[in-house]
């Protein structure tokens, strides 16, 4: 892909779109790029000006097979030709079934499951816990420090972060209890893994018998690699550990793969690299590579407990975005798309390890195949977050003609989603771009 840079960014056509929606659409409504897209394909982005980006964003984590995919637009069109709606619950469609057979068939585990149809991240959370809650006869809900499950009610509830997300919009939903996650660059016990002996799933698990007693508890809700988070991922004995609290307790697991799953760590789901099987699973985002649909998918004793009439919803499982979403499973599980995202992932650390030990800023390179974030931090020693620098690393790598996101706890992190169809040009064209912003932020952005 050729960069062609045509005016400065954001451009006089983004600049007056920009005029349009400040009149039109809240401030609360959040905005990365100052730009307004008018096409894209794979891995890049064309503005309304004609400045083409590299995609490191992937739509926030939406687009792992690309824009324009030619699997997915096949789908989308022939079921579009078709019909675009019915509503599972007035009548029954083929794809809506079709995609659930094969979540089911592909999820971790080689029991009975059942799927359920939502329409995001935050409804699929939702659903499990109600599920849970239902199965299990209890309340109580189990969650993480710097975990991140939406912008609904019970999403922002299980959501770790205040700002921006919970800020203002409370009272909050009750019986949600949060424990710290395995954070190991910034453990809050202060302790080292693997000396540390897993001491923040000992806490988790005295807090459940101590604190919220183990026969209230309905559910624990986990991502593999936290998201929003900062793509902090869990030692490899840790989510084995919660698997044994959850076993041992008859609390059911939810691991929620909505950013992590659809191959983003170079395996269809992140739990895989752990060898743990949840008892449900969620996904959303690159599902249906940019369609609105979310999935929850688990033990079929479990999915099976609630009334009749008492899951679903008007949209959830719409018929074109099943057909995207079967596309996008074909595509991860009949191309070598899942072994490219693995490269790509040793590609990135390959890049951008050495940066830790070169970079002063640089205080952490981190992450799971192609699922990879650089932590930023004012001062090694003391760990203290460079907040504004990484503001001001997205800003210029945006000038620079390269789409990235931030993330984190506090603010400090650079978060890599790019399309796993990215070239290795392209990927190497953008890392060279973020490089050079943080050696610039390094040097005290002069």
């Amino acid at each position: 892909m050729t960069q062609a840079k045509v005016s400065r960014i954001p451009g006089p056509n983004s600049r007056r779109l920009a005029q349009r929606r400040a009149e039109a659409v809240p401030k609360a409504v959040f905005n990365t790029a100052p730009i307004f897209v008018a096409s894209g394909d794979g891995a890049g982005v064309t503005d309304v000006d004609g400045n083409r980006f590299i995609d490191l964003a992937g739509g926030l984590g939406v687009l792992n097979v690309g824009r324009a995919n030619e699997r997915v637009q096949k789908a989308i069109h022939q079921q579009a030709d078709h019909f675009l709606h019915e509503c599972f619950h007035v009548a029954m469609y083929e794809g809506y079934v079709e995609l659930a057979e094969a979540l089911n068939r592909l999820a971790p585990g080689d029991h009975a499951k059942m799927t359920m149809f939502a329409n995001s991240g935050a409804e699929a959370a939702e659903n499990a816990v109600k599920i849970s809650r239902y199965a299990t006869e209890r309340d109580a809900v189990v969650a993480f420090s710097n975990g991140f499950s939406g912008r609904t009610l019970l999403g922002m509830t299980l959501t770790a972060k205040e700002m921006p997300y919970r800020h203002g919009f409370g009272p909050f939903a009750p019986e949600v209890y949060k424990v710290p996650f395995a954070y190991c660059y910034r453990c809050p016990f202060g302790l080292t893994h693997p000396s540390c002996g897993m001491a923040c799933a000992e806490y988790a698990a005295d807090v459940i018998d101590s604190q919220i007693g183990a026969s209230n508890v309905a559910c624990m809700i986990v991502e593999p690699v936290q998201g929003e988070g900062g793509f902090v991922v869990a030692p490899d004995d840790y989510l084995p550990a919660l698997r044994a609290i959850c076993s041992d307790r008859d609390i059911i697991m939810v691991d929620d793969e909505v950013q992590s799953g659809m191959g983003r760590t170079g395996k269809l789901f992140a739990i895989e690299h752990f060898g743990v099987t949840p008892d449900i699973l969620t996904t959303a985002k690159s599902l249906a590579a940019g369609l609105p649909l979310s999935g929850i998918t688990g033990r079929s004793e479990i999915m099976d407990r609630p009334h009749v009439g008492g899951l679903g919803g008007t949209f959830g499982g719409n018929p074109v975005a099943c057909a995207a979403a079967l596309a996008v499973l074909e595509e991860l599980t009949a191309t070598d798309l899942l072994g490219r995202a693995e490269r790509q992932g040793k590609l990135l650390r390959e890049r951008l390890d050495p940066l830790a030990d070169r970079v002063g800023i640089v205080g952490e390179v981190r992450g799971l195949g192609p699922m990879v974030a650089l932590e930023l931090v004012a001062d090694k020693k003391t760990k203290e977050p460079a907040k504004a620098e990484t503001g001001a690393i997205v800003k210029r790598c945006i000038e620079h003609g390269v789409l990235i996101l931030k993330a984190g706890t506090y603010d400090n992190v650079v978060r890599l989603l790019a399309p796993l169809v990215i070239s290795d040009d392209d990927l190497h064209e953008g890392l060279d771009v973020l490089v050079e912003a943080l050696e610039w932020a390094d040097s005290g952005m002069n």
